[in-house]
């Protein structure tokens, strides 16, 4: 099996690059991974110019000799190139698999929207990097190699399909052509670094969108490195949420185990 990775956001590193092959090679041994050379790239804040990140995916997305797609990390950038990429992929394209999360969700929604039938929000290359994040690591591989159960979020319904974005990400590509169709889904969304006032916003943008009139219910991961709010907000992210989805008319399914962490666990869209 060959995977090949793009980094359609921010910079990455060479160094970070071979300790993932290190884990790969240790725990799948015949698989091969395929850094693109424009994950090295570096102009202003992202992983080489819009032209290079988006023109790396459709190479690699379009490339018959790669079963699937991993996006190297978050950040900042996908959503300058989503559209016109997801525009340029072929048949060969829609045949792959593709993994990641945060910034990559613009990218997961598009391709779902494209028509693309295996697509998971789920640890990214870049999680080596955190504390546990060979475990990361590892979780990601026995999901796009394997499609293991082991890899995945446990808490998903085996009956309706789920989907699972950053609630920011998801929040800001509503009404765009990118927004996904989540008719039915269990919807699952995590935050990271976003202060209480932020995330209730995000809520109320999402929760009043016409997206989610269809949802067969919410459930809320992890809510990481929450700033302070001055004044204090008075109310957690789950309270929160509980609220927006009691005002919607939205089944609130309870916790999530997905983040912004090396614990991160994977949630392919549609059904298991």
């Amino acid at each position: 099996m060959r995977i090949g990775i793009v980094a359609p956001s921010s910079r990455f590193d060479r160094t970070t690059a071979d300790r993932v092959q290190a884990v790969a090679a240790a725990c799948h041994p015949r698989l091969e991974l395929v850094f693109h050379p424009q994950c090295f790239l570096s102009w202003r804040h992202f992983a080489g110019t819009d032209e290079e990140r988006g023109q790396a995916l459709v190479d690699y997305a379009n490339d018959p000799g790669l079963d699937a797609i991993w996006f190297a990390r978050g950040g900042y950038g996908a959503c300058r190139i989503a559209e016109d990429a997801i525009g340029r992929l072929g048949p060969n394209a829609r045949d792959k698999a593709y993994l990641g999360y945060s910034d990559s969700g613009y990218l997961l929604a598009g391709l779902q929207r494209a028509g693309c039938a295996e697509i998971a929000h789920g640890p990214m290359p870049q999680d080596v990097t955190r504390d546990g994040g060979e475990a990361a690591v590892r979780r990601a591989l026995a999901w796009l190699v394997e499609r293991s159960p082991s890899a995945l979020e446990p808490g998903l319904d085996p009956e309706r399909p789920n989907a699972a974005f950053n609630l920011t990400v998801l929040s800001q590509l509503l009404g765009t052509s990118l927004e996904p169709d989540l008719s039915g889904h269990v919807l699952i969304v995590e935050e990271v670094s976003e202060q209480l006032y932020r995330i209730d916003r995000s809520l109320f943008h999402l929760t009043g969108n016409r997206l989610s009139a269809g949802l067969a219910g919410l459930r809320l991961g992890r809510c990481r490195d929450v700033p302070p709010n001055d004044p204090d907000f008075g109310a957690d992210e789950e309270e929160i949420a509980r609220f927006w989805c009691a005002r919607a008319g939205i089944n609130w399914l309870g916790r999530a185990d997905i983040g912004h962490d090396a614990d991160n666990k994977v949630v392919p869209f549609g059904r298991r």
